[in-house]
């Protein structure tokens, strides 16, 4: 199937590798198919939506950028999304790119969890963490490096 993107221009994609949020994303409560697109030479990924062009995300692993950051998935996440082992799980994190890239900063606070296995997905909200939402993905040291 063809779907258009805000990144890539038309793309044929494999409907059996689109993930369904069901409950959609916060925010895009009706977007509720997406698919991943790779940014080329990057580590950074585009969670694109199936049903409208617009609606596109750019996310990474949050693990690269953030190697100390860990949380616990809610059991009723974990039941929800039939996660039989971690082997299933993808995380990413959403981004918001800013001008210079250095001021580009991470959404620690709700990962996107997606099962691989049964193409099923949902930002999960942590609470009770220090982690917030715009996380500078590069420390001032990196930032002078560059």
């Amino acid at each position: 199937m063809n779907i258009l993107t805000k990144f890539h221009g038309e793309q044929e994609i494999n409907r059996e590798n689109i993930i369904t949020f069901p409950s959609g994303i916060p925010g895009f409560l009706e977007e509720k198919e997406f698919y991943i697109l790779p940014l080329e030479g990057t580590d950074l990924f585009v969670l694109q939506s199936v049903k409208t062009t617009e609606v596109a995300f750019i996310v990474t692993d949050p693990f690269v950028l953030f190697p100390q950051y860990e949380f616990d998935l809610p059991e009723e996440a974990v039941e929800k999304f039939e996660i039989q082992s971690d082997k299933d799980v993808a995380t990413f994190t959403i981004l918001t790119i800013r001008e210079p890239f250095r001021e580009t900063t991470a959404n620690l606070q709700a990962p996107l969890v997606i099962n691989q296995t049964k193409k099923l997905g949902k930002q999960v909200i942590l609470n009770q963490t220090t982690y917030q939402t715009k996380h500078k993905i590069m420390t001032p040291q990196e930032q002078g490096e560059r």
